[in-house]
């Protein structure tokens, strides 16, 4: 079988890192590096566990691009920092000196890293997941919003779902996302997308459509084939739709003509990778990478980093 290209949502990532281990982890300064660790042996395990022949981890390049809250101006409105000007996301304290650290080490090791100008890391992954035509494609996230991505052609796309950890991880490709979700089994990952404006999120501050759940979204989206034949039913007063969804939909207009826009991911999002993504055998140097173990008190973390690297595959 083809060694898969791995994409990891690095944001995703660090941030569970960040929640889910002490901040007692610190190096000898006293900088908290919990998720720079975290994020370590999660790769770690991804190279171990997975194999991959590439590896990519996906940055924000613009945690909050202008395209999207032109479109609509609430999207992650309320994580903007309270000093900020709409750049600025909120990190917690604790977090924003890691990411740096976890850069430096990414770089160090050879691993792979991709941006895209004025684009979020789920538009990188939804780039490369586009463009790949060779490799079966595996997205590490802890983020639902990915599951956008799945397929069947022209390789096998799925989501390796760990939002509760590496070890209780969740393997959704379309027929899962189907099962899960109630969902067309074709085109399921648009299907999603489709289902994810109707519900909306207020995490990323989409308000949905009014009335409309998780369930009643998928319902309607299985019924209609997709979102833009449903307002077209909607429209046209098409009895298999309830009279109070189909209300609601009508009154949402601006916001369904709006929503696709920032739900979906920019598939043609102009990606940046800063090396070749195959995985290396070596670190592209290794002193550095073992100055920056020493200086930030990494430990076994970054050991099992190198050994993935050296030995585990």
């Amino acid at each position: 079988m083809t060694a898969p290209l791995a994409l990891l949502d690095s944001a995703s990532l660090y941030f569970r890192s960040f929640y889910a281990l002490p901040d007692s982890m610190t190096a000898p300064d006293g900088t908290v590096v919990n998720a720079v660790r975290g994020f370590a042996d999660t790769i770690a395990r991804i190279l171990t566990d997975r194999q991959p022949g590439r590896l990519v981890a996906c940055l924000d390049a613009d945690w909050r691009p202008d395209f999207r809250v032109r479109a609509l101006p609430s999207y992650k409105a309320h994580r903007v920092a309270e000093d900020g000007d709409g750049l600025e996301e909120e990190v917690p304290d604790l977090l924003t000196p890691q990411i740096p650290i976890i850069l430096d080490l990414l770089d160090a090791a050879g691993l792979c890293t991709a941006e895209a100008a004025g684009y979020e890391a789920d538009d990188v992954i939804g780039a490369l997941v586009a463009r790949e035509k060779t490799d079966p494609v595996e997205v590490i996230s802890g983020d639902r919003d990915m599951f956008q991505v799945v397929r069947h052609e022209p390789t096998p796309a799925t989501v390796w779902y760990v939002g509760s950890g590496w070890n209780k991880v969740q393997v959704i490709g379309p027929a899962e996302l189907a099962a899960k979700y109630d969902l067309p089994a074709e085109d399921t990952g648009p299907r999603y997308a489709d289902m994810a404006v109707l519900r909306g999120d207020p995490s990323d501050g989409l308000p949905g459509v009014p009335g409309i759940g998780e369930k009643t979204a998928a319902k309607l989206i299985r019924e209609f084939g997709d979102l833009q034949a449903l307002i077209a039913g909607a429209t046209a007063g098409d009895k298999r739709i309830p009279k109070r969804a189909a209300t609601n939909i009508l009154a949402s207009a601006e916001y369904l003509a709006a929503a696709p826009t920032v739900v979906a991911v920019a598939v043609d999002a102009p990606v940046v990778l800063d090396r070749d993504d195959r995985v290396p055998t070596e670190p592209a140097d290794l002193d550095r990478f073992l100055a920056i173990k020493k200086q930030w008190g990494l430990g076994a973390s970054a050991d099992r980093l190198l050994e993935a690297i050296t030995t585990g595959r």
